[in-house]
């Protein structure tokens, strides 16, 4: 545990708390599910985190079962239309503000939507990929994600099942009779290749590539601000836990505890929505706009 004394007080007290931490600039950011929740992307561990039924497909399941990768793309395709209906919200916005005013140097996200380049933040790394986008698994050719779609949708005409919520990966819970007739297809490139939303899934390994380019990033860092991840897994929680040992300071900004919490020099306990804009404001960034839609393909 490092010797930075935990912060009290009220929100607006720990944001100019945390505004003293990144005025000096080299600020690297972090990232998770909950940055998103404010655009309608539900988080599974935090406060409007949801339940699912069914468990997260895995790499290994989605490669070797065609009866489990029929289930994948009928549930997504079904909640890809609110992932490609999500805007940047005013978290979103704040960390674009705060890179134009330079105080912040780059941004690692864990999330798959891509709504922090939809912002306006650029150089964003996406450690687990972008679900706007899928690849084929055997000639390696990538399309974008309307393209399977609009190709899905002219295969399965009139696929459609009541759906109660969308999960984080972009994927709903539907009773395996709701999927019995969906069709899947294979790539246009090759004619047989399987294709596969270009996504990091449970049980495969982020490119080793990008992780370095990421670690390259925390250890330049004089601060990493970490926004909306209860860092439960370690994809993302080794970065905080990088820094720490670096004695390079970690800020946590999350709605709930985290298990980077110990290596905190704060954290702030709030809606992302209303922290960060509070906080690129104290920094002369161009003030807040509207945002706009996610642009794919």
């Amino acid at each position: 545990m490092l010797p930075w004394p935990r912060q009290h007080g009220s929100v607006s007290e720990q944001v100019d708390v945390l505004a003293g931490l990144v005025s000096a600039g080299g600020v690297v950011v972090l990232s998770g599910a909950g940055l998103s929740t404010e655009s309608g992307i539900p988080d599974y561990r935090g406060p409007s985190g949801v339940a699912r039924r069914h468990s997260p497909m895995t790499y290994q399941v989605f490669t070797r079962d065609p009866l489990a990768r029929r289930r994948y793309w009928a549930r997504s395709h079904l909640g890809w239309r609110t992932i490609a209906r999500a805007v940047p919200n005013a978290g979103h916005r704040a960390v674009a503000r705060l890179q134009q005013a330079g105080v912040v140097d780059g941004v690692v996200t864990q999330n798959v939507d891509g709504l922090h380049t939809a912002a306006g933040s650029s150089g964003v790394v996406e450690l687990h990929g972008r679900l706007d986008e899928v690849v084929c698994l055997d000639c390696g050719v990538g399309v974008s994600r309307w393209e399977l779609h609009q190709r899905l949708a002219e295969v399965n005409p009139g696929f459609a099942a009541w759906v109660s919520a969308v999960n984080p990966d972009g994927d709903v819970d539907l009773d395996d009779s709701a999927v019995a007739d969906f069709r899947t297809i294979d790539c246009a490139q090759c004619g047989t290749g399987t294709l596969k939303p270009d996504v990091v899934f449970f049980g495969e390994s982020v490119p080793a590539s990008r992780v370095a380019r990421c670690f390259t990033m925390v250890e330049s860092a004089r601060l990493l601000l970490v926004l909306g991840s209860s860092l439960t897994v370690m994809s993302g929680r080794r970065f905080v836990v990088r820094a720490a040992s670096l004695g390079i300071p970690v800020a946590i900004v999350n709605q709930g505890a985290t298990r980077g919490d110990a290596y905190a020099a704060v954290t702030v306990d709030a809606p992302l929505g209303q922290v960060l804009p509070a906080l690129a404001d104290q920094f002369g960034a161009v003030p807040d706009g509207t945002g706009g839609p996610v642009v794919v393909g």
